[in-house]
């Protein structure tokens, strides 16, 4: 059984590989580091190498969305990193997601495990239906992104911590939540539009958090993510 500190994935939102492998070592106590589209461009696989040597886990945020055998191919190159989480686009479309997996099917590792972006946590009613002339309620337009890649053998999706409970209920216990948009009650909010604290995501269904900056900017990080463990097990202050 994971521990709180297997759910929570800080990213390293930080622009080179020497900055990353700093807050790598100043955060030994992290078993979890997403790298992002920022970094992999800024150093190839270097600091997925770093993250393996020191017997890390990855979740690599490429968010892939083009047509099906780009998709596929893209997936085929990632495998040789060995990640354990790979984001695509459930927007690329079915035929793309089950590109996809029958990649990861071939390579015999069950590596990594797929997830399909639902919604950005950045994207907020209006922006869905006035920018991106999608006609249905965000949190309807975000399970059908779910059921989606569930249907075309996705293992989870990352979605905002407002629509676990429900995508929980509709894909199932197998189906991963991966969940940004958490803040503590004593962070800043943020450019997150549809956020929770980390004890009620765990609670609606999320089996892992993406936590930055309430940790990586605190005064004391290590502290933070201290402070944050205690109250996903309840030892914090409740809710």
């Amino acid at each position: 059984m994971e521990s709180p500190s297997d759910k929570i994935i800080v990213p390293l939102d930080v622009p080179d590989a020497q900055s990353a492998i700093a807050l790598i070592r100043s955060l030994p106590e992290v078993n979890f580091w997403k790298v992002g589209l920022e970094l992999f461009v800024a150093t190839g696989g270097e600091v997925l190498e770093f993250l393996k040597d020191e017997g890390k886990k990855i979740f690599l945020d490429l968010k892939f969305h083009d047509i099906p055998n780009t998709v596929k191919n893209a997936t085929k190159s990632v495998l040789k990193y060995d990640v354990d989480l790979l984001t695509i686009h459930a927007t690329a479309g079915r035929e793309a997601l089950k590109a996809a997996k029958e990649i990861v099917l071939e390579g015999g590792q069950g590596r990594p495990k797929l997830l399909a972006i639902t919604v950005l946590t950045s994207i907020s009613s209006r922006q869905l239906a006035f920018d991106l002339k999608v006609p249905i309620e965000l949190p309807e337009y975000a399970l059908n992104n779910a059921l989606l890649a569930k249907e075309s053998g996705m293992d989870g999706a990352v979605c905002s911590p407002q629509e676990a409970a429900k995508l929980k209920e509709v894909c199932g216990d197998d189906f991963i939540l991966v969940c940004p948009g958490v803040r503590p009650e004593w962070a800043v909010k943020g450019d997150q539009e549809r956020i929770m604290t980390p004890a009620r995501a765990i609670a609606s269904g999320a089996n892992y958090l993406v936590i930055g900056r309430p940790i990586t900017q605190a005064e004391n990080p290590s502290e933070a993510w201290a402070k944050i463990i205690q109250e996903i097990e309840g030892k914090g202050n409740r809710e």
